[in-house]
């Protein structure tokens, strides 16, 4: 080889290296300059595609999303709609109850009762026997038995002075209310009918409260108020079903919402076969 040669393969060599003139740019740099356009080409398909797929992605999401609220939404509804089908209908409870409860008039004053049993030979009532026990005492047997603008005679038939109990049997028939076999739970919705100082067909409406013992006999406690004149009226459920029968309440300074019923199994075991429902 020689020198003019060797020259010429160091300008060659020299030529296809980067910085070497124009000449050797463009003969160096066209194949790699083709080779990342066809990259740019080739991304800008695959990042449109990664475009798509993240936003079908995000809908997804944003569908997910909605679908769970619009569950959580629906169940809050019937949620809602259960709670509001719970609460008693005291309205219609009244308007089944009413009509057998009564208000009983003695020579010394007045109470209340209700209607535990019904036949073809006519209806018993049961009220306290501290409402009917001046005329009992006295020999007396008749009573007044009235309802609104109306008013029969009834007879006491049977007492029990330990539970303070009575039944007035009245010979025309009216609907006998059904009874409850068992204690309502503590909390339980219940409503007091009668008539406080003479205003029959009077109702307030609380909850049972407690169980106590007390002077020898079992009570149920519950917050309706009741007056004077309550006395014998029926406590009734949600359902309308009698659990007690009104009887007293405690009374003084600050005194509010204790009231007391006599369980309505005494009566329905020792006076008067009632019309029990066994199970809630």
């Amino acid at each position: 080889m020689n020198l003019a040669s060797g020259i010429t393969g160091i300008r060659a060599w020299s030529a296809i290296r980067p910085g070497a003139g124009p000449r050797g740019v463009t003969a160096g740099a066209g194949p790699a300059l083709a080779i990342l356009l066809a990259l740019v080409v080739l991304a800008l398909p695959v990042a449109a595609a990664g475009v798509i797929i993240r936003d079908e992605s995000a809908s997804r999401q944003a569908l997910a999303a909605e679908a769970r609220a619009n569950q959580e939404l629906r169940q809050r509804v019937t949620a809602l709609e259960a709670r509001l089908n719970a609460r008693p209908d005291w309205t219609a409870i009244v308007r089944r109850v009413e009509p057998s409860v009564f208000t009983i008039e003695t020579s010394a004053g007045l109470g209340s009762a209700w209607v535990a049993r019904s036949d073809s030979a006519g209806s018993d009532l049961v009220t306290n026997f501290h409402v009917v026990a001046d005329a009992w005492n006295a020999g007396v047997s008749e009573v007044d038995v009235r309802q609104g603008d109306r008013t029969i005679k009834g007879i006491i038939t049977r007492v029990d002075r330990d539970d303070d109990l009575a039944i007035v049997h009245v010979t025309e028939h009216f609907p006998a209310l059904k009874t409850v076999a068992y204690r309502p739970a503590l909390g339980s919705s219940v409503m007091a009918i009668g008539s406080p100082l003479g205003l029959a067909g009077s109702l307030s409406i609380g909850v049972v409260s407690g169980y106590r013992s007390l002077d020898g006999g079992d009570f149920l406690q519950f917050s309706a108020p009741i007056s004077p004149g309550n006395s014998g009226g029926p406590v009734v459920d949600d359902q309308g079903r009698v659990v007690a029968v009104a009887a007293a309440k405690f009374e003084g300074t600050g005194v509010e919402a204790l009231s007391l019923a006599i369980p309505v199994q005494t009566a329905c075991t020792m006076l008067v076969a009632c019309d029990q429902v066994s199970t809630g």
